[in-house]
């Protein structure tokens, strides 16, 4: 049977669901809508303001630096659609897919609100157009009218609504041809001024206004590039209709701008463009003409809204990004996420009967320029990790994202710095409430990639440094398992040795289970350090010699970059393992690791968890407190960080002739002051070192020194005389505890 490649299967998939539902086209589908959508009101009603203030030099200017942002944000989402497989939700499809679910959700759900609450500002933006043709209607029974036409037309379906956008387009191109029109009847009769005095605004008594906030005013008119791409799940070609019908769109949207703001630097004095905003239709050739695109304009962007917002919704739903979102990714029978549209037009419903929502106007700027800034973010950063999986067929060079990340940046604070920072914030609460989480990713992306590329990065700086950075010491445990069953019983210790900031290397030596029962084994315990966070990888060895095999990893793992420096040996209590154990002890020596030896109280096993000793030998007649303390750096790092995690009491235990007592405790009070533990205790015992270890205060784990020959039968009495655990400790000479 002839298995069919993955890309054939897709396309099949892709085709089945074409032919289920209604798909668009570039025109229908992005152009139009993405055109409606920048030609909006503040073309009918705000550039002639911009002009009167920065002059037609000035007013270019703004319009191009406005414009170069959007058309790089345009390349960059063009660029990422062609790598990925861009399902609903646009924006929040395209970052999900590469940064995952918590960021995409994070700017997703921000951006879902955004739109929605456009609507209402599209809204009252018709409303005050309305207003101004029938001055004796009722405000809000026009809004509420406008709404209800705009809500049915959704429900219905996404056709319906791109049908009636092609009467406005009309309307629109009426209006264009209208204010053209007016200059084969002699309007253009003022010189122009090139560069502007920024008088202001009739608002504030003209009290002068800065070329910034002037942009700020026109920026919004160029948001409106992603009306086509919310629509990404219901194209039929995404990957070609998104990049050319937005792109086309800018373009047009961009000459029509700078034309327009030609238009009317000639046909209106300064002061007239700054104080009559209504200028464009006083000045047309037909004025009812204009009215009906100004109409048609507000029209058109709230009924783009309206469409695209439920299918960010829907997108957001289909991930589970909030609790009970399954119920708006579903779709009625012709496609349209109907819940979804519920939703959205009770939030507006709601919206509406505020009456004003210009105090935050601004934010939903800022949540706009935030899921730019994030598309932009996303190309940078597939391009500076040159992943070979990164093959888009439309290509940008690698300035086109990083200015687009800063100009949207830049332009959020130019707008409004407060609501920028607030707005950033509220993408923070939900990346971090989102992360908690712990949703299910249902496809790959590049945070994998993005790590290993900064741990690249970081391996390489890393190796032009002194290797002995005694300051920069952490444990990394290299763990040799004969058994599973064993390390179940040492996993509190182990993941206490090192957490939080060390790592721990499971090599599973299958000489006593078989490697399938070893290695379920290992992934079980990997996974539980890991819920304990603390770095853990593992490793099976099929060998029937321990001792090789540990040898051979000891050898094989110092090349690494995380290659451990510990090496954590289990001691039986038999002593038919003695003789490979200290073979394994000289290996780890020769490769310069530090080695820790456990025997286990078999009785008490850690007791309560509460407290640490640390045996130190004697250093009369001396006393001499120097850098180089010997073999006790391992054993005093080890037991303070183990004190640390249990949250335990810590004992600095010495023996010595009565006459050395006061020495033996300067000695020990020096060395934890220079090793800045002061809440360490320290205790001499007088006599023999066979009566301290029965008589010294308990602990539920002693740490000795490893001398170089050690004796493991009489480790194994330690454990009888101290009633405890005990750790054998040799330092590999690149720690220090006065570091």
């Amino acid at each position: 049977m002839n298995q069919q490649p993955p890309d054939t299967l897709q396309q099949q998939v892709d085709e089945q669901e074409a032919t289920s539902r209604q798909k668009y086209g570039t025109f229908g589908g992005v152009f139009v809508p993405t055109l409606l959508t920048i030609l909006g009101v503040i073309l009918f009603l705000r550039q002639g303001w911009v002009v009167g203030n920065a002059g037609l030099l000035g007013g270019w200017l703004i319009i191009s630096i406005a414009f170069l942002i959007v058309t790089f944000t345009a390349l960059s989402m063009s660029c990422i659609t062609t790598n990925i497989r861009i399902k609903a939700g646009g924006a929040y499809s395209i970052i999900s897919q590469s940064l995952g679910l918590e960021v995409g959700g994070s700017v997703g759900v921000p951006l879902y609100l955004a739109q929605t609450f456009a609507i209402t500002m599209y809204i009252f933006g018709f409303r005050e157009g309305w207003i101004y043709i029938f001055p004796e209607h009722y405000g809000i029974l026009v809004d509420l009218s406008v709404f209800g036409v705009l809500f049915i037309v959704a429900f219905v379906s996404a056709g319906l609504a791109f049908r009636i956008q092609y009467i406005i387009l009309a309307v629109i191109v009426g209006a264009l041809l209208s204010v053209a029109g007016s200059v084969f009847t002699g309007a253009l009769e003022h010189n122009v001024q090139w560069w502007g005095e920024f008088p202001g605004a009739p608002e504030n008594g003209f009290e002068g206004v800065s070329f910034w906030v002037v942009f700020a005013v026109l920026f919004p008119a160029a948001t409106g590039i992603m009306a086509g791409a919310n629509m990404s799940g219901e194209l039929k070609n995404p990957k070609k209709s998104i990049p050319l019908g937005t792109i086309s769109a800018i373009v047009i949207s961009y000459f029509i701008y700078m034309g327009s703001a030609y238009w009317m630097s000639r046909v209106a004095s300064p002061d007239e463009l700054v104080s009559n905003y209504n200028i464009m239709i006083d000045k047309a050739l037909w004025a009812p003409a204009v009215l009906g695109g100004l109409l048609g304009a507000t029209f058109s962007s709230a009924l783009a809204s309206i469409v695209g917002a439920p299918r960010i919704l829907q997108a957001l739903g289909d991930h589970s990004i909030f609790p009970g979102g399954e119920t708006f990714s579903k779709l009625s029978k012709n496609g349209e996420p109907r819940n979804a549209i519920l939703l959205t037009g009770g939030i507006v419903l709601f919206t509406l009967m505020l009456r004003d929502l210009n105090t935050i106007a601004p934010l939903i700027t800022m949540f706009f320029l935030i899921t730019y800034m994030m598309i932009n973010l996303v190309v940078f950063i597939e391009q500076r990790m040159d992943m070979i999986s990164f093959r888009p067929t439309f290509q940008v060079p690698r300035f086109v994202p990083a200015i687009g990340t800063l100009g949207c940046l830049f332009t959020m604070f130019i707008i409004n710095a407060m609501f920028g920072l607030v707005a950033l914030g509220i993408v923070l609460a939900t990346y971090f409430y989102l992360t908690n989480r712990q949703l299910n990713v249902p496809h790959g992306d590049m945070r994998s990639g993005l790590f290993v590329s900064l741990a690249e990065w970081a391996a390489k700086k890393v190796s032009l440094l002194p290797s002995n950075n005694e300051r920069a010491w952490k444990g990394n445990l290299l763990v040799p398992v004969r058994n599973s069953r064993e390390l179940r019983g040492s996993f509190s210790l182990i993941r206490n040795l090192v957490y939080p900031k060390g790592s721990i290397k499971l090599i599973g030596i299958s000489s006593e289970q078989s490697p399938d029962v070893l290695r379920d084994s290992l992934t079980t315990m990997a996974n539980s350090f890991q819920k304990e966070n603390v770095y853990t990888r593992w490793s099976v060895l099929d060998s029937k010699n321990f001792r090789d095999a540990v040898m051979d990893s000891l050898q094989t793992l110092q090349g690494t970059f995380f290659s451990p420096n510990i090496l954590f040996l289990r001691v039986p209590p038999g002593n038919q393992y003695d003789g490979e154990i200290h073979s394994i002890i000289t290996e780890a020596r020769l490769n310069k690791m530090g080695i820790q030896l456990y025997i286990e109280d078999p009785v008490a096993q850690l007791g309560r968890s509460a407290s640490v000793n640390v045996w130190i030998r004697e250093q009369s007649p001396d006393w001499d407190l120097s850098m180089d303390m010997g073999n006790i750096d391992l054993a005093m790092l080890s037991a303070y960080n183990l004190a640390k995690n249990w949250s335990a009491s810590m004992r600095i235990i010495t023996v010595v002739e009565e006459s050395e007592v006061e020495n033996a405790y300067r000695y020990i009070e020096n060395l934890l002051d220079l090793a800045r533990l002061p809440n360490v205790i320290p205790h001499v015992e007088i006599g023999s070192f066979d009566e301290a270890l029965t008589s010294a205060p308990q602990a539920d784990v002693d740490f000795f020194g490893l001398p170089e020959d050690p004796d493991l039968d009489r480790f194994r009495s330690y454990v009888e005389y101290t009633r405890s655990a005990c750790l054998f400790v040799a330092d590999s000479g690149n720690e220090n505890i006065l570091a």
